[in-house]
């Protein structure tokens, strides 16, 4: 055993977030917690890293154990360097070796180690103080969101860490892959309560499924016998023997017994606006900041039903795509034209827009008090209820908020605006898994296009049809598919291994003239039939599949023939994607001359 809280309570104000509930760590565990926003998973984790008292219960340590703890915004000194940083963080200056701290930086994308922490940014700064916590020899890491602010690549790195590491981890996360490849016991807080469940993520859904199934089947048990000992009572029984005594005191204890609550589910109900033929394009759009190009000749044509993922490293300029498309940045060269019918919801990154002193209720009536949606007309009270903010938080402060209930708000207040071009940079930052279960499936029947910057590879997974990599110079290449998809085609690189291969990397041959070839030209004309006609094939098979869902061998058949259709299908795709792409810089380019 490494550590164990022993009968905790926690009460901020009127919530009860921990009641007389106890928590044990033993070697070599990886305890994944989840819960939904705002029940108190934070404050588990201060508590269990002796920052925060519990208001009753204890906390104990193996003695001489070292404890590494990640808070989800650590404290910095604006005047230090960051190698000065992590120095100070690990609190061990003479064991403290530079290149060992260069290196696990370099690991997380903090190249600049004599950069002041002051000019980094929040997601640096959470690099910067991860690497502070991995550099110590910790027998027991907490973690509060780890895999914020990392990139899809370094998230992996850091799976592989954890797995491998021998000491015991407690962390925080709404990276769906990361608990299920990193836990072996997972812990739910719901209402102050802790439910364990042994397993990764994946068993933690089934055991919760029957867990919950049980609940609800010893509750319809429950009525059934309340109701036949009703019945008994009110015929007249009294309580002369003591067998009625017993069974009168039985039904007393029946009926004082609490049902299981309710499940609180989000409700995702809103309405896009219409959408016009002309939504938004992009004309050979560059921008720069500074020596550095963050997009490089772009074009494209966003369409109605779009679903584009967004990756590449931090930095390199995924939100700055963004924020052309919404007009918050033009561009050095080319232009981006919207339809008059676009309206756009961006999601961005930071919630900072919320004006904290306004009243949460005041926030969305200002924005939109009648929402019409597919289900009818809800008011700002009851889309407020439906985001889970009951009366008690609807005329509270925005600034009392959690930070997840603040990212909740501030997504419900993009919704109600009614778009129908969402922009989403980093969604999953600080929602919980629930809410972002029900915002991929609303997505799924959203009217309009998404575009999304993430780094959450089961989001895009979900997601995605698309997948848009931005790389050095403003080079965006484009892959179809999902994240898993676009992963398969992109192998990765350490940041090392790319220097070392630039460095070795040949002068470029001369770029051949920018025009088809004879052959391309013919492939350009004839690849939209071929598209359309493997689309026909795999909806032809799939029917059969449906009429033949008894016939185990001629389905097993058919599958093998959808895949391979499926395949041919995704290769056509990519090249028709590069055929598209070079017609219009061919058609750019003989417009500029």
């Amino acid at each position: 055993m490494l550590l164990s809280a022993e009968h905790l309570s926690k009460n901020y104000g009127m919530k009860q977030l921990l009641c007389d509930e106890s928590f044990y760590l033993s070697e070599g565990e990886k305890i994944g917690i989840i819960g939904i926003n705002g029940t108190g998973k934070s404050t588990l984790l201060r508590i269990l890293a002796q920052e925060e008292e519990p208001d009753a219960g204890s906390v104990w340590m193996q003695p001489q154990s070292r404890i590494g703890f990640l808070p989800q915004n650590p404290p910095y000194d604006p005047a230090l360097s960051v190698l000065e940083q992590v120095q100070k963080s690990m609190g061990l200056p003479e064991a403290f070796a530079p290149y060992e701290a260069k290196s696990m930086l370099g690991k997380l994308g903090i190249t600049d180690w004599e950069q002041p922490m002051g000019t980094l940014s929040g997601g640096q700064r959470k690099r910067v103080a991860l690497a502070a916590v991995l550099l110590r020899n910790n027998d027991i890491l907490i973690l509060d969101e780890p895999t914020n602010h990392l990139d899809s690549f370094m998230a992996e790195w850091l799976e592989e860490y954890l797995r491998r590491a021998k000491c015991g981890v407690i962390f925080i996360t709404h990276d769906r892959y990361f608990l299920e490849r990193v836990s072996n016991r997972i812990v739910e807080l719901d209402r102050g309560h802790l439910y364990g469940y042994e397993g990764n993520y994946e068993t933690y859904l089934a055991l919760k499924a029957e867990r919950e199934e049980m609940a609800q089947a010893t509750e319809r048990k429950r009525q059934a016998i309340l109701k036949k000992e009703l019945a008994w009572i009110s015929r007249g029984a009294r309580a002369r023997t003591t067998k009625a005594k017993g069974r009168i005191e039985r039904y007393e204890t029946l009926k004082a017994q609490e049902a299981p609550p309710e499940k609180e589910q989000l409700e995702l109900f809103t309405a896009a606006s219409r959408l016009g033929k002309k939504t938004v394009e992009l004309v050979d759009v560059s921008k720069q900041f500074g020596s550095q190009k963050v997009l490089s000749h772009f074009s494209y044509i966003i369409k109605r039903t779009d679903r584009i993922g967004i990756v590449g490293r931090n930095g390199i300029g995924k939100s700055t795509l963004l924020n052309l498309i919404s007009g918050r940045l033009s561009p050095d060269e080319g232009k981006v034209v919207c339809g008059s019918t676009v309206k756009i919801g961006y999601f961005s990154q930071e919630s900072q827009e919320l004006p904290l002193e306004e009243r949460v209720i005041d926030f969305i009536r200002d924005i939109n008090n009648r929402i019409e949606t597919k289900e009818g007309t809800f008011t700002a009270t009851q889309m407020l209820e439906r985001f889970l903010f009951y009366p008690e938080l609807q005329y509270a402060k925005i600034g009392a908020l959690s930070g997840g209930e603040k990212r909740r708000l501030f997504l419900l207040s993009i919704l109600v605006s009614a778009p129908n071009i969402l922009l989403l940079d980093e969604p999953t930052n600080d929602l919980d898994i629930e809410t972002l279960s029900i915002l991929e499936d609303y997505l799924e029947g959203f009217s309009g296009a998404v575009l999304a910057v993430s780094h959450d590879r089961y989001f895009l997974d979900k997601m995605a049809d698309f997948i848009f990599e931005v790389e050095e110079e403003g080079i965006l290449t484009t892959y179809v598919g999902n994240y898993s998809d676009y992963r398969l085609k992109k192998p990765a690189e350490l940041p090392a291994e790319k220097e070392e291969k630039a460095e070795k990397k040949q002068p470029q041959k001369r770029a051949r003239a920018l025009k088809f070839s004879y052959n391309e030209q013919r492939e350009y004309e004839t690849i939209g039939q071929e598209v359309e006609t493997l689309e026909a094939n795999i909806a032809e098979v799939e029917a059969q599949m449906e009429a033949s869902f008894s016939d185990y061998a001629h389905l097993e058949t058919l599958s093998a023939e959808k895949a391979k259709l499926e395949e041919a299908l995704q290769e056509k795709m990519e090249r028709w994607l590069y055929l598209e792409e070079l017609a219009e810089r061919i058609a750019a380019k003989n417009e500029k001359e």
